[in-house]
């Protein structure tokens, strides 16, 4: 929603005992930005994400700061049990999917862009992209119930899709004490990692690779989104 107007008003005139004060005014009121940043666990997108709020809330940027799923989901027992299960097909992962896009339409309308309505700056931790992702990777793509949902929710003004291939991110998430024993499904993560390329080239998002330095990465995201702040207010 880069630049989007929510209201707009053209060749205002406005008088007071008789006396015109205001001829000829145009006036656009936009939205605040929406950022997302995505990419599958390993990746490095949390540690940007700190640094980038870090940096905004220094500058006295008014922030909100979310992610998707919300904890409604991610608490829920489905999600917990699949999330638990080593044979991931024993579930239809549509039918988490549908908890989630519930979560998100409410998510959106009644956090997400009353917050920006407020003027701040909305990032989250995974949007919608992240759900289309895993649905095409586990062979869902064509199911047309995906995308009429995605058609209800807003698109945000920057996407980035952090990439890092599959082993090394493995290895990242190994290193956390309470991800040591978890299943990881290595062929899924490796469609994974593809769709969120293509679903990324598709949508006008930025690619990043985190096989650079942490500092690279972050300042690709930090010079995106200044030049997005700089242009919303000029």
């Amino acid at each position: 929603m880069n630049n989007s107007v929510i209201v707009s008003l053209r060749d205002i005139v406005v008088e007071f005992d008789g006396q015109r004060i205001l001829d000829g005014l145009n006036l656009d009121i936009h939205d605040k930005e929406f950022v997302t940043l995505l990419g599958s666990s390993g990746c490095g997108k949390t540690t940007t994400m700190k640094r980038l709020i870090a940096e905004l809330e220094q500058e006295e940027y008014a922030l909100f700061v979310t992610k998707q799923p919300t904890n409604a989901v991610r608490n829920s027992e489905i999600f917990r049990t699949y999330m638990d299960c080593p044979d991931h097909d024993a579930f239809d992962y549509r039918s988490l999917s549908l908890l989630a896009a519930s979560d998100r339409l409410q998510h959106v309308n009644k956090v997400i862009e009353p917050k920006m309505r407020e003027g701040k700056i909305v990032l989250s931790d995974r949007y919608f992209y992240s759900c289309l992702s895993n649905l095409r990777a586990r062979g869902f793509g064509k199911d047309a119930w995906i995308y009429e949902i995605a058609k209800s929710v807003i698109r945000p003004d920057l996407a980035f899709f952090f990439d890092v291939p599959v082993p090394e991110a493995v290895a990242r998430v190994r290193r956390r004490p309470e991800e040591k024993t978890r299943y990881i499904d290595m062929e899924l993560q490796d469609r994974l990692r593809q769709e969120y390329i293509e679903i990324c080239k598709a949508n006008g998002g930025i690619l990043i690779s985190t096989l650079q330095s942490e500092d690279k990465c972050y300042d690709i995201v930090k010079k995106a989104v200044k030049e997005l702040l700089h242009n919303e207010n000029l």
